[in-house]
């Protein structure tokens, strides 16, 4: 580890809702930096204002937040790097850019989008590189004194890179150990706009140089474009400050073969967003992990054993935990498939472990938002305690619990009268009678009155177990079913057999 301080930054582009991918890459920046008591930046990458949408950076910092994975620097808790916005930048880099112009690693470029157009529909695989840069009409074509003349004019231009030709460009990758590019083969990216904004390659440049920036993880869609990077610290001179690379592996479609995107979650019916996402452009809203019913902790949890694992069998971890058992050397260079099953399997597990006054304003919510009214917090805390082991998803408390504080207003009929009979409805009469006479409420005292019932009536308990398990919760689902009544009081449970009786016998 470098005697310098640990620096990281999340730089997403606020172009809509955050991808899992994202937050994936945004949660393994915030474990390296916390694993090496460093600093977790937030740096909004709103360079290309064509595809900026309104309310994107609040809904990803939102995001970020609900996660758990809370910036040291953003552009709403700034630092000594401020600003955190590139928009606010702009001014910055220009000087840079020209400084590549002036020393022949860059170029100004004239040509028209009309005229670039042409040459990709007429030169098959067209590139601006050094194939054709001699052909164009720019800074190396052109005379120096028609480009200064250009220049004096305003005439609309950017500024590329200029490509060595016949040079490797190597550096070693945290996760995929040495890597390395042949410069005929990259073509000479623009880095200044015609509008005076940087490209990606340069604002990252020159803002992790500027914010010291010490580790850069993301994914390894950007590794084409490392050597535009590389050559740019080392033209602009600061080769020695550039940080260490992590090219993290794509999150793969559950088949494996490609990137998952966003019609995949669609197609297959999960989110890819952490929240619910809405575009005021198209009118479209994206549901995302929270509102589907997962825990941050789950979803964080999911995330990074989603390429990444501490090499033990251990799959549930808390965010300290992982901060612990961190390292960079256990993330794997291959894409992980997503699977939506295992999030759900890690988000169950997560609910299991909670405890219920964690629990409490997610369930609470949740029933009141149904028109359920809850009267005693401490029968809430209870019926949490008893119902989470049965909770895949958060939204599953509606079913598991809402009975335990109103009567069922429908029943699974189709369960019950099939083999409903004379002989069970005396057994229930029977059964209002002997839970009406005075004794210790409690699950086991029900259980055995219950089952000496059944046998003095002739019927096995397993034949009335299901009816009763109707009578007081509406369907084939719930913890023990004394376990429900001894919650629900002698009162109540006798009025519940009563009201599902007159149902079952169609009064």
């Amino acid at each position: 580890m470098p005697d310098k301080r640990v620096r990281v930054r999340f730089a997403p582009s606020p172009t809509g809702g955050l991808h899992l991918g994202g937050v994936r890459t945004a949660l393994f920046n915030y474990l390296f930096a916390k694993k090496h008591n460093g600093d977790f930046v937030l740096r909004i990458e709103d360079t290309d204002q064509n595809r900026y949408v309104e309310g994107a950076e609040a809904y990803i910092i939102e995001c970020l937040n609900w996660c758990g994975i809370t910036p040291d620097e953003s552009p709403v808790t700034p630092g000594q790097y401020a600003p955190y916005r590139q928009s606010e930048r702009k001014e910055l880099y220009r000087q840079y850019a020209e400084k590549l112009v002036m020393e022949g690693h860059a170029y100004y470029a004239f040509d028209t989008s009309e005229e670039l157009e042409r040459n990709r529909k007429e030169i098959p695989n067209f590139q601006y590189g050094q194939a054709y840069r001699d052909t164009l009409r720019n800074s190396i074509s052109l005379p120096q004194h028609e480009v200064d003349m250009l220049l004096a004019s305003h005439e609309p231009h950017v500024i590329r890179i200029k490509m060595p030709t016949d040079q490797t460009v190597s550096f070693t990758d945290m996760i995929r150990g040495q890597v390395s590019f042949d410069t005929n083969l990259v073509d000479d990216k623009v880095l200044l706009k015609a509008d005076g904004m940087p490209t990606y390659h340069l604002a990252v440049v020159v803002d992790d140089y500027l914010m010291k920036i010490s580790h850069a993880f993301r994914g390894e869609e950007w590794l084409p474009s490392a050597p535009i990077h590389i050559l740019l610290w080392e033209y602009l001179g600061w080769k020695a400050d550039m940080p260490q690379w992590a090219h993290l592996p794509l999150i793969l479609k559950p088949d494996g073969h490609g990137k998952l995107s966003k019609r995949d979650g669609a197609r297959l019916g999960f989110p890819v967003y952490a929240m619910e996402w809405f575009d005021a452009k198209t009118g479209e809203n994206t549901p995302g992990f929270k509102e589907l019913g997962f825990l941050p902790e789950a979803f964080i949890n999911f995330l990074a054993i989603l390429g990444w694992n501490d090499g033990t069998e251990q799959e549930i971890f808390t965010l300290d935990e992982l901060v612990d058992k961190f390292s960079v050397e256990r993330i794997s260079k291959a894409g992980a498939k997503f699977d939506f099953e295992k999030a759900k399997w890690v988000n169950a597990e997560w609910i299991k472990k909670s405890d219920a006054l964690t629990l409490k304003p997610i369930v609470e919510k949740l029933l009141t938002d149904k028109g359920v009214v809850i009267k005693n917090n401490n029968l809430l805390l209870k019926v949490i305690d008893m119902v989470k082991d049965r909770c895949v998803l958060t939204g599953d408390f509606d079913q598991q619990a809402a009975y335990f504080f109103e009567t069922p207003k429908e029943y699974d009929l189709s369960a019950v009268q099939p083999k409903w009979n004379d002989a069970k409805t005396d057994f229930f009469n029977a059964l209002i009678v002997k839970y009406a006479a005075p004794h210790v409420w409690k699950a086991e005292e029900l259980e055995n009155t219950f089952k000496a019932l059944a046998e003095e009536h002739g019927l096995k308990p397993g034949d009335v177990m299901l009816p009763f398990r109707i009578m007081l919760v509406g369907g084939k689902f719930g913890p023990h079913v004394f376990d429900i009544a001894e919650v629900l009081n002698w009162d109540e449970t006798i009025y519940r057999i009563e009201r599902a009786l007159a149902v079952f016998n169609g009064h």
